[in-house]
């Protein structure tokens, strides 16, 4: 029966979820259009691409509300995933994972940032120009190939705070990221592969780069957390040393 409850918990989380994310999408319907417009401007607009099917306009409008109203909706997913963990949380592990919903929205917003002004400028003109042919992307396979590099590194941006989180929670220590950096650049070199539109080392080393930098700014993270977390531990068994 307590499995039981906690699947209806989740189902009502996940519904609530939902229905915001729907919201969102259709909300996107009203400016999805110039945020298409934005997205072609790094191959020089729209005029640029050419359509080759009766509907390919039609989807790539679509995919582009969903990827945008997923970006709204990121906040209030997160939230809910917070309203099911609640019970199972201490009061300062709740502030902790609470504290972390705008960071983590402002992480998954950096890394589309940078994919739009780092990433796209300088693999494009190799992609389009690559042996010197010449070519004119369509609508759907560009906006496919856009938002799906923004939507993974804008997740491996949100990797240290995923990290400082789990240090703050105890699952995770500063120490055993920086023993382990060999398998974590391991595991970032086929992140990256997969990622990475290409397979020139340009183009994945304009992706491992950061993902390293993040990294290690996640065993700074980590190592913080954890002294943080001994810190509220040494306080709260303090008042239980003390009694007689």
């Amino acid at each position: 029966m307590l499995l039981v409850d906690h699947l209806e918990d989740l189902r009502r989380h996940l519904f609530r979820a939902l229905i915001v994310l729907v919201g969102m999408v259709v909300l996107s319907f009203a400016f999805a259009a110039r945020i298409v417009d934005f997205l072609a401007e790094p191959i020089g607009g729209v005029e640029a691409l050419q359509s080759i099917e009766v509907t390919e306009s039609i989807g790539t409008f679509m995919r582009v509300s969903l990827m945008t109203g997923f970006v709204l909706a990121f906040p209030y997913i997160l939230f809910e995933v917070l309203a099911f963990m609640n019970p199972g949380l201490k009061k300062s592990e709740r502030r902790l994972v609470l504290l972390a919903i705008p960071f983590s929205f402002l992480l998954f917003v950096a890394g589309i940032t940078f994919t739009y002004f780092v990433i796209l400028p300088t693999a494009l003109p190799f992609l389009l120009n690559f042996m010197g042919v010449t070519t004119v992307p369509r609508p759907s396979n560009y906006i496919h190939f856009v938002t799906s590099l923004m939507f993974w590194i804008g997740l491996a941006f949100q990797f240290p705070l995923v990290i400082y989180v789990l240090a703050g929670l105890g699952f995770v220590d500063a120490r055993t990221l920086s023993h382990n950096w060999r398998f974590a650049l391991v595991g970032i070199a086929v992140l990256a592969a997969a990622a990475t539109p290409t397979i020139d080392p340009i183009n994945m080393g304009l992706v491992m780069a950061p993902m390293i930098v993040l990294y290690l700014v996640s065993i700074v993270l980590a190592a913080m957390a954890g002294a943080g977390r001994r810190r509220r531990a040494a306080r709260e068994a303090q008042p239980a040393d003390s009694k007689p």
